[in-house]
């Protein structure tokens, strides 16, 4: 009798074979098994990718702010302030300044403290000085378990106390002073980076003129050989041109790469993203005057204001320094409690039953000694005295105290006044060293002050120099442009030499070259300028 036996393919679909053979449990069980073995495969894929996106969380939380596409001076320099590692860390003295003087304040509040303890004594013999326990009629003393608790309540206030709330304060104002000072250095070394790169890109627009020039006049040079004015030295000279040039473009295009790279390394984001900067800055004349400058400057310079503002907590200083001729109050309360158990009772149980033997034999004696009296009074009842079951348990239940049935100590008080009358001259030691402080920062103000007059007059005539510079280059451009015209034209017509055209094509390089070069450094001038002021004076 033939058999149809039905396979079963996990894959998709089902067949029937009539081989006549079993063969549907080994290949149902090869197929389970593979099944199993993808699962694993697909479940250990997903586990590791889930492991990868989690270890990437912290970094994705950290990561910097994206740069836009187009990236204004103004966008750059409110990232940078926002994103620079060294404006954060600055920034993050004002948090501890600021927390300086709230516990400033907070000297001024009274203290409390509340603490616990448990203890355990073992088995041993104790020493009270040179006597022992066992010396004294307390030998075998059990081991004992213990606690404790206090609570306390003080009140201090001296003249440094009173004093540290407005020094606290004024050192707060000194560090936000330095938090606009280094604002400034960052606006300043941004504004030159974002002129770096607009300048290294105008360098790359001139190399690759100065390329197409180069082409050019190579184009000229064939010409010429092939009509017979010109001669190979002139086409190879020509080649070594075009060389040159392609050179130039090259190391301008890494210019460009890394001017760019040292912006956004300025502005604290990723280094591979290629914003393009879309502020121009133009060439004006400067109309500023460096008395008027200086008024502006005389309070908005930031380092000038860094300086006052360290001079006004060098004269608090001084205060502070006198605060310890001040007398101090001192006034303080507490409460405190214990407990006390030992291991067994035994002790003084027995300690309580040789007791009340003793004063059952004392009663005894006495009651013999009044019967041979005349006129005896009445014996007393001896058996009155003997230790009874119920002393027996109030020394077992006064030894349940612990942990927390405590016997409290008696309160205590205190208020002390303090008036200082000699140290040894040491507080006057402080007061001198508060009071050089003072006048070196009073020295070091004054010193800012003819600084920031000197930095403005050269300042203001360096601007002066770069614009007029900038005119004469520009006017020194279009007369090489010019010359290189007419050269190349002549040349054409065969009435000069391929050594003329090339030191043409030089002089406009050179030219093309100082022009630009002059042009930035009016711009950077302006912006050591504005550094100085400690506000912007153009409108880019």
């Amino acid at each position: 009798m033939r058999r149809t036996c039905v396979t079963v393919n996990v894959a998709g679909g089902f067949g029937v074979i009539g081989n006549g053979t079993i063969t549907v449990k080994h290949r149902f069980r090869r197929m389970v098994l593979a099944r199993k073995t993808q699962l694993r495969t697909h479940r250990a894929r997903w586990v590791f990718t889930l492991f990868l996106a989690l270890a990437a969380l912290p970094a994705a939380a950290a990561g910097q702010q994206r740069v836009p596409q187009s990236l204004s001076l103004d966008q750059a320099l409110e990232i940078a302030l926002r994103n620079n590692p060294t404006m954060q860390a600055t920034r993050n003295d004002v948090r501890v300044a600021n927390w300086n003087l709230t516990a400033a304040y907070g000297s001024w509040l009274p203290t409390a403290s509340l603490s616990s303890g448990v203890g355990w004594q073992g088995v041993g013999e104790q020493r009270f000085g040179s006597i022992t326990a066992e010396q004294l009629g307390f030998g075998d003393q059990p081991s004992f378990l213990s606690s404790n608790y206090s609570a306390s309540v003080g009140f201090s206030l001296n003249g440094r106390m009173l004093m540290a709330p407005g020094q606290a304060r004024r050192n707060r104002d000194a560090t936000r002073a330095q938090v606009r000072s280094q604002e400034a250095a960052i606006r300043l070394n941004l504004t030159r980076a974002y002129l770096e790169v607009l300048r290294q890109t105008e360098s790359l627009r001139l190399a690759e003129q100065e390329l197409e020039r180069a082409q050019l006049n190579l184009r000229l040079a064939q010409g010429q050989q092939e009509i017979g004015s010109g001669n190979t030295i002139d086409v190879h000279q020509a080649e070594v041109a075009v060389g040159r040039a392609e050179v130039d473009q090259l190391r301008s295009r890494t210019g460009v790469q890394t001017s760019r790279v040292r912006l956004l390394q300025q502005m604290g984001v990723d280094l591979s993203a290629e914003p393009e900067l879309v502020t121009a800055f133009t060439v004006t004349e400067p109309d500023w005057t460096a008395d008027g400058l200086y008024a502006m400057a005389f309070g908005r310079n930031p380092g000038l204001e860094a300086a006052r503002a360290r001079e006004k907590a060098s004269s608090f200083g001084v205060h502070m320094a006198r605060s310890s001729y001040f007398p101090s109050v001192s006034v303080g309360a507490g409460y405190s409690g214990f407990t006390r158990q030992a291991s067994n009772t035994r002790s003084q149980e027995a300690q309580a039953i040789a007791a009340g033997v003793g004063a059952v034999q004392q009663c005894r004696s006495l009651n013999q000694l009044l019967s041979g009296l005349p006129n005896p009074p009445a014996p007393q009842d001896c058996s009155l005295l003997v230790t009874s079951q119920a002393t027996l348990d109030a020394i077992r239940e006064q030894n349940r105290g612990f942990p927390f049935d405590f016997t409290n100590s008696p309160p205590s008080a205190s208020l002390s006044i303090s008036i200082p009358i000699f140290q040894g001259l040491s507080r006057q030691q402080q007061v001198e060293g508060a009071r050089a402080q003072l006048f070196d920062a009073r020295f070091q103000v004054q010193e800012q002050e003819l600084a920031l007059r000197a930095d403005i007059e050269t300042r203001v005539a360096e601007v002066r120099t770069a614009y007029e510079t900038s005119l004469i280059e520009e006017r020194n451009q279009a007369l090489a442009d010019e010359q290189l015209r007419l050269a190349q034209e002549r040349y054409r017509l065969g009435l000069l030499n391929f050594i003329a055209l090339s030191e043409a094509v030089t002089v406009k390089a050179r030219a093309d070259r100082d022009r630009l070069f002059a042009i930035y450094i009016y711009h950077d001038a302006v912006a050591n300028l504005e550094a100085v002021v400690g506000i912007p004076l153009r409108n880019p």
